[in-house]
């Protein structure tokens, strides 16, 4: 097995990520290969079978704006009562940070592997997007909402029938220090298994 000589900044970055708000982020995003190699990181997960049950969609410069227009039609369309400011909410979420990444997960049925299985590792796969990143000095937030959810969205993604949008990642530049957030006890989580 592997053995890292630097643990300590490993563990390190492991007990102190936090994410960034998406609200509160700016330029710059991501370079190019900023961008290719946490991707390249990301993909290191358990994949039970090599399936590969992912895939990604990138918005980027003016495709968010344009992705804005979607969202706030398909949103005008389930809630015909939402005025004018509601509806320019929805239209610059893709705004609020210069880049936008969305991982599907492609699972499907197969016969070994079962497809929590597959949509487990999708999740491991943004996890280490947000592990990447965060090594880089990259803000970054996996953010799901109503986007992640609603059929019509994911036909506009180009998502087929059997994908789901396992997150939405925000990268961009924080504006402010990163708050972190109360953390549970682990010890108040753990149950020890005895034989009855």
């Amino acid at each position: 097995m592997q053995q890292f000589n630097d643990t300590s900044s490993i563990l390190a970055l492991l007990s102190t990520r936090k994410s960034a708000s998406a609200k509160a982020m700016g330029e710059p995003g991501p370079a190019p290969g900023q961008l290719a190699e946490i991707l390249r990181l990301g993909v290191r997960v358990p994949d039970h079978g090599k399936l590969a049950p992912w895939r990604f969609i990138l918005w980027e410069g003016d495709a968010r704006a344009r992705f804005g227009d979607v969202m706030k039609a398909r949103w005008a369309e389930l809630h015909p009562e939402h005025g004018v400011e509601s509806l320019s909410a929805v239209h610059g979420l893709f705004l609020r940070a210069p880049t936008v990444l969305g991982v599907v997960s492609s699972a499907q049925e197969h016969p070994k592997i079962p497809m929590w299985e597959q949509q487990l590792s999708a999740a491991a796969v943004c996890m280490n997007i947000l592990y990447a990143a965060t090594a880089m000095g990259i803000g970054c937030q996996w953010n799901t909402g109503w986007v992640a959810y609603d059929t019509g969205i994911a036909a506009a993604m180009g998502l087929k029938p059997h994908e789901k949008l396992a997150g939405l990642i925000y990268f961009g530049t924080p504006s402010g220090p990163l708050e972190d957030r109360p953390r549970p006890d682990p010890a108040t989580l753990l149950t020890r298994w005895q034989a009855s």
